[in-house]
């Protein structure tokens, strides 16, 4: 496989290959206000970058502390998702394809796991997949040429309200279709609150912690980027790579605490892997409440605005425009670096304690009622 001209990244490269066009001399970031003005008037928010967000040093702290008291019980997880993705497969020629960037980090951890617990080499790459624009078709072909015959396990870290999962079904429709293959679109995340995922660790609603920084949780790389004027039609979609941060980078230093942990927690992982259903059904359970909410809360009915789950609610406050944040208990500790970031950026947080989700937050629009 050629990788001249991928993007460079701070994960080793027996981890993972990221299959996304390097842009970091072309692609300039846009400001809050630029982006946010392009999504709202019919531009698509992979066609900018937002700025990254540097973290303060209280919210700093507060990263490094989630790490340690959640580290087993993601160790755990990661076991409980690898073992059910075997069984699910029904085969040990497995090549994992996480979705950029979220799935990166749980993609490097699922196939540590897979081989220092489990005895199996598993490649991984990760791909970009944008809403309402699909998944990077060439990269995925370029893995079915590199693997013929293997079975290809999609990955995220979690779900929100399943806009990515019905993309990814979307998409491999699509593709099977036109490229007469047979890709499963069951996806594996380690948190499924909003039940769209049908291989998952958990379905409550609880703080991953690399969902609270950006690229220097995610081996340096950007969010993937879709634009006409830097990404050509036999061009994979594109990212960037942070090195300017490398002082920053706790990519590795995260999956090497959670991959520390595997001996303490695989044999309780295994158990429950053989002892529960392997998957579950889509209920789309969240979507309820988020239509409600938008209902409720917007003159206009625009669902992309609300972003369910602790992950979501994050990303919304690292490079949306927030209007309010909603959330379930403030006192629970899975919202603690929400209440942070609230603070910093000057975004209200109501408390509703019958909230199916643990937070939401809401993009301001102009049409706030």
């Amino acid at each position: 496989m050629i990788t001249a001209g991928l993007v460079k990244t701070s994960y080793p490269e027996n981890d993972i290959t990221f299959l996304l066009k390097d842009v970091t001399d072309d692609f300039e970031e846009s400001s809050l206000e630029e982006r946010e003005k392009a999504v709202q008037t019919g531009g698509h928010y992979a066609e900018r970058l937002p700025v990254e967000y540097r973290p303060s040093e209280e919210y700093t702290k507060l990263y490094h502390q989630s790490v340690e008291e959640t580290k087993e019980q993601l160790s755990h997880l990661i076991g409980v998702v690898a073992r059910k993705i075997q069984l699910n497969a029904g085969t040990e020629d497995i090549v994992l394809v996480s979705l950029a960037r979220a799935g990166s980090p749980i993609g490097i951890l699922i196939k540590r796991y897979a081989e220092q617990m489990m005895g199996m080499n598993w490649p991984h790459y990760s791909v970009s997949i944008l809403r309402d624009k699909g998944i990077d078709e060439k990269a995925i072909d370029t893995i079915l040429k590199a693997h013929p015959g293997s079975r290809i396990q999609f990955i995220d870290g979690w779900t929100g309200k399943g806009a990515i999962q019905k993309e990814l079904t979307k998409s491999l429709q699509s593709f099977n279709r036109d490229y007469g293959t047979d890709l499963k679109d069951d996806m594996a995340v380690l948190a499924d609150p909003g039940a769209c995922a049908v291989l998952f660790g958990t379905r409550e609603d609880f703080l991953i912690p690399s969902a609270c920084l950006n690229s220097t949780v995610s081996g340096l790389v950007s969010r993937t980027i879709l634009n006409d004027r830097y990404i050509g039609p036999e061009d994979y979609h594109g990212a960037k790579f942070y090195g300017e941060l490398i002082e920053e980078d706790l990519s590795n230093d995260f999956v090497d605490q959670v991959t520390s942990c595997f001996a303490d927690t695989s044999k309780a992982s295994e158990e429950e892997a053989y002892s529960t259903p392997i998957t579950a059904d889509r209920t789309w359970e969240g979507m309820k409440e988020v239509e409600e909410i938008g209902r409720s809360m917007y003159t206009e009915t625009d669902y992309h605005l609300v972003k369910p789950g602790v992950g979501e609610t994050t990303r919304v406050l690292l490079r949306r425009n927030p209007w309010k944040v909603l959330v379930r208990d403030l006192e629970h500790p899975d919202v603690k670096h929400i209440l942070i970031l609230a603070e910093e950026k000057d975004v209200p947080v109501e408390e509703v304690p019958n909230l199916f989700y643990r937070s939401i937050g809401l993009i301001k629009s102009g049409k706030e009622i």
